[in-house]
């Protein structure tokens, strides 16, 4: 099983001064999460950038997780990916997978995993998750989600059953809204709040692919 990460790039404004979580918490998320993923014998898919998703993979790697993927829009001529650094020489990364230009991968992120972990509400973080949920209704009123995989990107992972883990301490109110709720129980996709690693595990563990 494959978990794309989405997540807030800048933590300190993000979670300690948009949300109030003390460094103490947000250390202990992580960990738990780290541990979670680890523990679970998954695979897990990011943008190798600065952000939640890369510490949590750090903690990931560090607790021997299985394998760590990097999505890169490698193709990219309007913004490039300088700034993401010498990401190919990371030996945290196991894989790098070109995701085509940054217009192609901000659709298609939250496809790339067999269930997403959304770790906060942010502008770039509503566009994957959004546009995650959206293809994936598209794509199965036009044939079903193999489609995808063969005219958009062979990468993309979800299938009927697709899951998104929202991770609630990371949510102001702990919740997506109504509309969110609504709109993906009608695409069929599954919906599961938790809220800290223990409950992350278990929602894994009942995930099927």
């Amino acid at each position: 099983m494959r978990v794309s990460l989405i997540g807030p790039g800048n933590i300190d404004f993000h979670y300690k001064e948009l949300l109030k979580i003390s460094d103490d918490d947000l250390k202990k998320h992580l960990d738990e999460i780290g541990e979670a993923l680890a523990s679970s014998g998954v695979e897990i898919e990011l943008l190798p950038d600065k952000g939640v998703s890369m510490e949590i993979a750090k903690l990931y790697h560090k607790k021997s997780g299985k394998k760590i993927i990097a999505s890169v829009p490698e193709d990219d001529k309007t913004f490039g990916v300088k700034h993401l650094g010498d990401y190919k020489e990371n030996k945290l990364f196991d894989e790098v997978v070109n995701t085509g230009d940054w217009f192609k991968h901000d659709m298609i992120k939250g496809l790339m995993g067999d269930v997403v972990l959304y770790l906060g509400r942010s502008p770039g973080c509503e566009i994957e998750r959004n546009s995650g949920v959206y293809l994936y209704k598209l794509f199965n009123g036009f044939g079903g989600m193999e489609i995808a995989r063969k005219k958009v990107h062979s990468e993309i992972k979800a299938n009927e059953g697709f899951t998104i883990f929202v991770y609630s301490p990371f949510l102001n109110g702990g919740k997506l809204s109504v509309e969110d709720e609504v709109y993906m129980k009608s695409f069929e996709i599954n919906l599961v709040y938790v809220k800290d690693g223990a409950e992350l595990v278990e929602g894994l563990k009942k995930v099927k692919i």
